[in-house]
């Protein structure tokens, strides 16, 4: 097992940290030092953000070995390179646009829908999980509770977002070639088509969340959060039982969101 190098791995010989470490470990520092990286493109590492977005489809595992080395080399699981979220949020926009074409919107309600996925859909849900499973995950799931072993907030955004892009990939492209063809007709393999694609990617969803989790040394219990398998594959019969269609639901809400 990897070792989880809190803070007091790197403290002096008397036991507390330099005012210089102690510093740079704070949340606060974190967080400017990622933000500022957000406007010097040239020291993203766009390469191996591309490596993390295909192994969460391949090899979701391999990615979260990487958190590991980080906490070793850089003693935090959060990223700290905003190239990830940039290719997502390019990612976003390109597969909103691609939405609003197959829907029939015009310029400005794609406008309108581009926003309401980015800051609703991605950013406004994704702060409410991170935080929500944040909270849950160092109230229940650490083995001691002790300042030196929690789940960063940071890294509970990350596992959301390399959670939601393999969601994205699947609803906001590969669902566009069978919406208007397929999934928007009133036939049996309309709604087949469309639940099963929202079954696999919430599914992938709920998986690579787990593995986040799991890859926590100090986390216990983790498999409980693979428990709303359960709940999504009884939704899902029961949509294919009473013919529910969630993507013609979708469209439907899209289309009154931006009008």
């Amino acid at each position: 097992m990897l070792p989880t190098t809190s803070v007091n791995a790197r403290s002096q010989g008397n036991g507390a940290l330099s005012p210089r470490d102690a510093a740079r470990h704070t949340a606060g520092a974190k967080r400017y030092k990622y933000l500022r990286r957000l406007f010097h493109f040239r020291q993203m590492d766009f390469e191996f953000a591309l490596w993390q977005m295909l192994y969460l489809f391949t090899s979701p595992q391999r990615v979260y070995r990487n958190f590991h080395y980080r906490k070793q080399t850089k003693d935090q699981w959060a990223r700290d390179d905003p190239a990830f979220l940039v290719l997502l949020s390019i990612w976003l926009c390109v597969s909103t646009v691609g939405f609003g074409f197959v829907l029939d919107m015009g310029f400005f309600e794609t406008i309108k829908l581009l926003l309401w996925v980015v800051f609703i859909d991605c950013v406004g849900v994704g702060l409410l999980i991170a935080t929500l499973m944040w909270f849950i995950s160092n109230k229940y799931l650490v083995k001691q509770q002790n300042r030196d072993y929690d789940v960063e907030w940071g890294y509970a955004f990350d596992v959301h977002l390399n959670a939601f892009y393999p969601l994205l990939v699947i609803l906001h492209f590969i669902q566009l070639f069978f919406i208007n063809y397929v999934i928007i007709s009133d036939s049996v393999i309309g709604y087949f088509v469309g639940n099963t694609l929202w079954l696999i990617a919430i599914g992938y969803y709920i998986y690579v969340t787990f593995l986040g989790y799991s890859a926590l040394p100090f986390l216990k219990n983790t498999a409980i959060l693979l428990y709303p398998f359960a709940l999504l594959i009884m939704l899902y019969l029961i949509s294919l039982a009473c013919g529910w269609n969630f993507t013609k639901m979708l469209c439907s809400f899209y289309k009154y969101r931006v009008k």
